[in-house]
């Protein structure tokens, strides 16, 4: 097998890695939403009962009221001498009519309160089931290269949709959301940025995440790009802008580089074929992605820690508990200055490490699997730690880039479900 061949393999066991975290997550969310779910209906219940003992309150108010009303009344008609049977009757009749109408009243409230109970059931079920309506990537998402992947930054200055002057090109696309052949390079948004205006066409945008012969319809249209795509490129725009001016290049042996570090291959043309991309798009698409890092290393500075490797679990029918060497050298490799080698143990007992691994006990020569995963958990928060305070700075960044930006957008459609 070829080394070429055993990247790929190796892109392709990260990848279902990624997607069998993802779907992990999503289950995560599922049982969150169903919780939520089952509060609610909880709380819709417990209004019922609150509408149902409310209206069996006033109805038995209702009847006390009555039925005094008529002794009051039987006794005035009698002084009076007059025969109250007849009216007496009517009473009767009058009550048990207002008793209907009122228990209709309730019933209809009840019923009110069980279908919104039902509807906010309903809706969360949709909710729930909505992360395996499709969880296939982007054709972009498989390299990272967008501003997102790098840290989101979402504040565009001045976002502009609606009513269009006849001056914008893209109003004609407005109100569609399939186009032709020939509107392929119609402008669907303006965006104005450091004095300059640049036209952003569906082809712009075809291009970018893909091939424009991939994005054809069987008919020969072609979906009108989501708002958020085009937004992206306006982002990607904006930083290509930045980094040409901070005199930022790759050359082609960075982006082999990059293509091998990432997708664990520089076969432009076969990465090309896997995600629906002329060699040439990948080319460039990779070229951004340098550029980017280079950028990003450049504003915010590279982390100088890697992201920590678990620790290998113990062999099949090892003793878990029983300490090894090999643990050792992990979790000491870890601590790095924490440990003290020339006495053998920690160099002072409120370090990380060291309050992490209290009690355990840490040799030279043994520590156990258990220790080992508890170095590994304080070295991945170091690590998250960082990477959060980076990808902070990179995204305060951005959007005091994107904050000075103006887009005007033909259309606000949203990415089609394949």
């Amino acid at each position: 097998m070829s080394e070429d061949q055993n990247r790929s393999e190796e892109a392709s066991e990260q990848a279902e890695e990624i997607k069998s975290e993802a779907e992990e997550k999503v289950a995560e969310l599922k049982d969150e939403v169903e919780e939520k779910a089952a509060e609610v209906k909880a709380d819709a219940e417990e209004k019922l009962d609150e509408v149902k003992a409310e209206t069996e309150e006033k109805l038995d108010a209702l009847k006390a009221d009555v039925e005094e009303m008529t002794e009051d009344l039987e006794e005035r008609l009698q002084e009076a001498g007059i025969d109250s049977d007849e009216v007496k009757e009517q009473i009767s009749e009058a009550a048990e009519e207002a008793k209907e109408k009122v228990a209709e009243a309730a019933e209809e409230a009840k019923e009110k309160v069980a279908e919104v109970a039902a509807q906010a059931e309903e809706n969360l079920q949709e909710i729930t089931e909505a992360p395996n309506a499709g969880h296939q990537l982007n054709k972009g998402a498989w390299i990272g290269i967008t501003c997102a992947a790098l840290a989101v930054g979402m504040l565009i200055g001045a976002f502009v949709v609606g009513r269009l002057s006849s001056s914008f090109a893209g109003s004609e696309i407005a109100g569609h959301t399939v186009i032709t052949e020939k509107q392929l390079d119609t402008p669907l948004a303006t965006m104005t940025y450091d004095g300059v205006m640049e036209n952003i066409s569906a082809r712009d945008i075809f291009e970018e995440n893909g091939s424009v012969e991939a994005a054809k319809n069987e008919d020969g249209t072609y979906a009108v790009p989501a708002a958020d795509q085009i937004l992206n490129s306006a982002r990607n725009t904006i930083l290509a802008h930045e980094a040409e001016n901070a005199g930022i290049t790759a050359s082609d042996d960075d982006v082999k580089a990059y293509a091998e570090e990432h997708i664990g291959s520089s076969d432009f043309a076969a990465i090309g074929e896997q995600y629906q991309m002329d060699e040439a798009t990948v080319v460039s698409v990779l070229r951004n992605s340098v550029i980017f890092e280079k950028l990003r290393n450049q504003v915010v500075g590279e982390l100088s820690d890697t992201m920590p490797d678990a620790p290998a679990q113990p062999a099949e029918g090892a003793d878990a508990s029983q300490p090894t060497k090999e643990y050792a050298d992990y979790v000491i490799a870890l601590a790095g200055d924490e440990w003290d080698a020339e006495n053998a143990t920690w160099k002072a007992t409120d370090g990380p490490y060291a309050t992490a691994l209290a009690n355990y006990e840490v040799k030279p020569d043994g520590a156990t699997y258990e220790a080992a995963q508890a170095a590994y958990y304080v070295a991945y928060q170091n690590y998250s730690q960082k990477t959060t305070e980076l990808n902070k700075k990179w995204s305060d960044y951005m959007n005091g880039l994107f904050s000075n930006a103006r887009i005007e957008i033909s259309t606000l459609v949203t990415a089609t479900q394949g």
